[in-house]
Formats: C-alpha cells, sequence, structure tokens
C-alpha cells in the first residue's frame, strides 16, 4: 500500500510539474534600455526559458556606452551557445556595438536606437518630431536623465499595469549624459541579420525615427500598437519575434 501510494504521488507531482523544452542550441541575451532594469524582462524570460532557450540578462548601470557594452560581453561570454542578442531603447545603442562579438549570431531590437557609426543617443534625437508623435518627457538632473514621473506611466508604459507604471516611475534608474552623448564606432547590423519591433504607439522615441532606423538597416520589420515598454505590454509577443530569430532548426 505504501509503494502504491508513493507511485501515485510521483505520478502526480510529474504530472503537475509545468513541461519544459529540451535546451536549444541558441543563447539569448537580454539588454534593458534607460530609465528601467532587467526585471522588466521577467515575463520574457519564462517564456523564452520555457521554450528551452539559456537566457541572460544584463543588468548594465546606463552610465557610460562603453562601460555598458563591456557589462554586455562579459555576459555573451559566459552564453554556453550562440548568441541571439536583444536590446530595448537604448539597449539597441549598446548591441550595435556589443553585437560585433563574434559569438553573437542575430541582433532583435525592440523600439530601440539602432545607430550608425558616429551617432549617439543624443544626435539621434535631434530629428524632428512629426505631427502626432512625441519625445519622451525627460528631465535633467545634474549629469542625468529621467522621464518626468508623473508623466512616465503614460508616456513610457501605456497600456502596463498602473500600479506598476507607477513604482517603475519612483524606481527609475538615472541616465548618464556620457551614455546619451557617447557616439558609436562599430555597427554590428551591418554584418548580422537583424529583426526589429517598431512600436507604433512609442511616446519615447517617434515611431518615424524608429522607422527610419529599422530601414536602413536592412532588418526583417514588424510593428505593433504599443507603448515603448513593449516587453512589459506584451511579453508573448515579443518573445515569439525574439524565436523568430533563431535559425538553428535550418543549420
Amino acid at each position: 500500500m505504501k509503494t502504491l501510494i508513493s507511485t501515485l504521488a510521483a505520478v502526480t507531482i510529474a504530472t503537475a510539474a509545468p513541461a519544459i523544452a529540451a535546451e536549444r542550441p541558441v543563447s539569448i541575451v537580454l539588454v534593458h534600455g534607460a530609465f528601467v532594469d532587467g526585471s522588466g524582462w521577467k515575463d520574457t524570460y519564462d517564456i523564452l526559458s520555457k521554450a528551452g532557450y539559456e537566457v541572460l540578462v544584463v543588468q548594465q548601470p546606463t552610465i557610460s556606452l562603453r562601460d555598458d557594452v563591456a557589462e554586455t560581453e562579459r555576459v555573451i561570454a559566459k552564453a554556453r551557445h550562440p548568441v541571439i542578442l536583444v536590446g530595448h531603447s537604448y539597449g539597441g545603442m549598446v548591441i550595435t556595438e556589443a553585437g560585433d562579438n563574434p559569438k553573437v549570431r542575430s541582433l532583435v531590437y525592440l523600439a530601440a536606437y539602432a545607430p550608425d557609426v558616429g551617432e549617439s543617443v543624443s544626435t539621434l534625437s535631434e530629428a524632428p518630431v512629426p505631427p502626432g508623435e512625441h519625445k519622451g518627457p525627460l528631465v535633467t538632473e545634474g549629469n542625468f536623465l529621467f522621464v518626468d514621473r508623473d508623466k512616465f506611466p503614460t508616456s513610457f508604459a501605456a497600456g502596463v499595469d498602473p500600479a506598476t507604471t507607477r513604482f517603475m516611475a519612483a524606481a527609475q534608474l538615472p541616465f548618464g549624459l556620457q551614455a546619451v552623448q557617447t557616439k558609436v564606432e562599430r555597427v554590428a547590423w551591418k554584418t548580422k541579420p537583424t529583426y526589429y519591433m517598431v512600436t507604433m504607439e512609442d511616446h519615447i522615441i517617434p515611431p518615424s525615427l524608429l522607422r527610419t532606423m529599422a530601414k536602413r538597416s536592412g532588418a526583417k520589420v514588424t510593428e505593433i500598437k504599443s507603448s515603448h515598454a513593449v516587453m512589459l505590454a506584451h511579453p508573448r509577443e515579443v518573445a515569439a519575434f525574439i524565436r523568430s530569430a533563431d535559425t538553428s532548426a535550418a543549420d
């Protein structure tokens, strides 16, 4: 009787446990943008991990572009497999340089800057904003930028739970002017397969600028009705788009 009970308990536990796919021969490295940290990837991380990917999250300080690139390269070095390198927002600046790493197989930009040589967040942000589009409501404090705290929930993360966005507004990371003004020297999208998600309701980076950067990069482009914080508002769609950059099954 005791053996039967033990067997039934084991079967029950095995049935209740969530199914995890076999490990895939590709690693995914996620690079967050300005004002937030890597915790914003939580839902996307869970979906991709369950699908069998090794997923690593970079926690770069967003004070210096060079330091952020170095931190991303450190995480890439830890990956067990060739890497799909993903950047959101300012994270696009980082992956543009770090993506030059030979371990990186492809690049995924999510509502992200995709600079060319000699461009910075500052120079890209000088482009005029067409009628009906918006730039982020930024405020300067010393050598750092922040999103206006009162406007953060609607400008950065519309469509996300208000309690979450209020906390994000209060917990913002300082965005260093050094990171904003440093110009890119290496451009990985010129040599690596590139994927780009345009957020059509973005109030931080104008959608017209996103489309311009996507087009010149030669990326495979998709558009989604979302605010800037697309990985929070639409984690399943983001995870599926990242997976579209996995060509390992065809290798």
